[in-house]
């Protein structure tokens, strides 16, 4: 009997300031990783774009997989997601088609549609009502296996200030993300060479045309960007390790809407987690200690702080308010040996059917998070 093929892992990074580290360390701790991940059997390596975060130094993910594609060789490179509000749907064409021509069949784009709210009363992109509330929805499930927490509030009930101030630096306006499915298409009109202006006019976008990446869209929620996802027929990212109390549904309305195109003729799923190994389950548990923290300063509002170490995690607790605000990413975040999460993550493909496994690793010394990565390749397979 011939064997199953081994479902591909791939990296989604950050690049994580930890405590006492440069944001220069940090980033050259991205590309040495990419080079480990490879080496390792990883299909891909994918970035991701966050702003105005002192924990987090991932913010210019054009850029930095540019230089990821330059330190490896074979494994695939991209964005998840490149938040298209940020910039304009040409400058993402001409930037990953900058990197498409000079790395062929290498590239992949993530889109993404994080936006600010349309006015300020409005509540913030994300927000579930607290557990326990009168509005709250069921309470935490095991659905086939899988945790499936019950929601929490993300950013509290309106935007944080420093995410306006976010919004305003790079441009943003309310609504803006009312333009998602037109941004898409008209980045990929830029590669295919079928965009038009309003007035019929033909645009080539020089490196673009004829140099186009593999097209994905992620999301959160059963909302716009898994139906849109599902309607253009492109693969789906179901982000289980942000917001693991939506990732069923998202992936439901994916499917429900799918349509086969000339990318993919079924639906295609990549289901994120936070990951953590180590040789030993004492050991990995000892290592994840500071992720609350870290996972806090986000949700919050404040941003992610420089990741802690063991040891500097234990001098500060969160107050019960606090850790309940994060239960669900400390709850859901696959810790142990390398067995105990190869087991966990079989167990959250199934449940959720998906083709591929995107792992996100955090540790405070760069050393631990690829370790952490080495440990679950030999155990997965690859």
């Amino acid at each position: 009997m011939p064997t199953p093929p081994i479902t591909p892992l791939s990296v989604l990074d950050l690049s994580p300031v930890s405590s006492g580290q440069t944001p220069g360390e940090a980033l050259r701790s991205t590309l040495a990783l990419a080079v480990a991940a490879e080496a390792a059997g990883y299909s891909r390596y994918w970035l991701a774009e966050h702003h105005l975060n002192t924990g987090v130094a991932g913010s210019a993910p054009h850029i930095l997989a540019g230089l990821v594609a330059s330190a490896t060789r074979t494994i695939r490179v991209g964005t998840a997601a490149t938040l298209l509000g940020n910039y304009r749907p040409l400058q993402i064409a001409e930037s990953i088609g900058t990197l498409a021509a000079v790395f062929p069949d290498r590239l992949d784009l993530g889109f993404g549609r994080s936006g600010p709210p349309k006015s300020s009363g409005e509540p913030a992109p994300r927000v579930v009502p607290p557990a326990g509330s009168a509005e709250a929805g069921p309470a935490d499930r095991v659905i086939d296996g899988l945790l499936v927490p019950a929601p929490r509030p993300i950013f509290g009930a309106v935007l944080p200030r420093k995410f306006r101030l976010q919004g305003e630096l790079l441009g943003r306006f309310p609504g803006d993300t009312d333009n998602f499915e037109n941004d898409i298409q008209d980045i990929i009109g830029f590669f295919t060479g079928d965009y038009r202006t309003k007035h019929g006019e033909e645009v080539t976008a020089t490196p673009a045309l004829g140099q186009a990446p593999q097209f994905w869209i992620h999301g959160s929620t059963a909302g716009p960007s898994a139906r849109l996802a599902g309607k253009l027929g492109l693969p789906f990212g179901a982000n289980y390790h942000v917001a693991p109390a939506g990732v069923l549904d998202s992936v439901a309305e994916y499917r429900s809407h799918f349509k086969p195109s000339a990318a993919l003729q079924e639906p295609y799923v990549i289901v994120s987690a936070d990951v953590l190994v180590a040789p030993d389950e004492r050991q990995a548990h000892r290592l994840a200690r500071g992720y609350e923290h870290w996972v806090h300063g986000i949700r919050s509002g404040h941003g992610a702080i420089p990741y802690p170490s063991p040891e500097g995690a234990l001098e500060v607790s969160l107050d019960a308010e606090a850790a309940e605000l994060v239960k669900d990413r400390v709850d859901t975040r696959f810790v142990g040996d390398p067995h105990q999460v190869r087991d966990g993550l079989r167990t959250l493909q199934r449940a959720i059917g998906a083709q591929e496994l995107l792992i996100t690793t955090i540790a405070h010394d760069p050393a631990d998070r690829e370790n952490s990565y080495q440990l679950l390749a030999e155990a997965w397979g690859l």
